[in-house]
């Protein structure tokens, strides 16, 4: 639900910042702490640019997207947000790149013999 919230409120462009304005972000997922006081939110710029400047635009203005979460999602307390560079999709392309490199192939083209 907050990942949702969450995309919507940077789709919606509700949040004033020239970072966020000119770059597509994605929210790949939103992981709460046991106690759902704490909420890390797994962002990536659309087309894997630099997460940096985007991930610190969200810090600046993390007080109104906290407020708003809040607002959207019924919680008893609303969740401290942190923000991280999600990495999964970088993870998939090294995978992607093992699986095709020629020893790799090899040695599964020999398997199915």
């Amino acid at each position: 639900m907050l990942r949702h919230a969450l995309a919507g409120l940077l789709t919606r462009g509700e949040i004033h910042d020239d970072v966020l304005a000119s770059s597509l972000v994605t929210v790949a997922e939103v992981r709460m702490s046991p106690d759902l006081k704490i909420a890390t939110a797994y962002i990536m710029p659309l087309g894997g640019g630099d997460a940096a400047p985007v991930i610190a635009a969200l810090e600046r203005h993390k007080r109104f997207i906290r407020t708003n979460l809040a607002k959207a999602v019924n919680l008893k307390y609303a969740p401290d947000i942190r923000f991280r560079e999600d990495e999964g999709f970088e993870e998939a392309m090294k995978i992607e790149r093992l699986l095709a490199s020629p020893q790799v192939r090899r040695d599964v083209e020999n398997k199915e013999e």
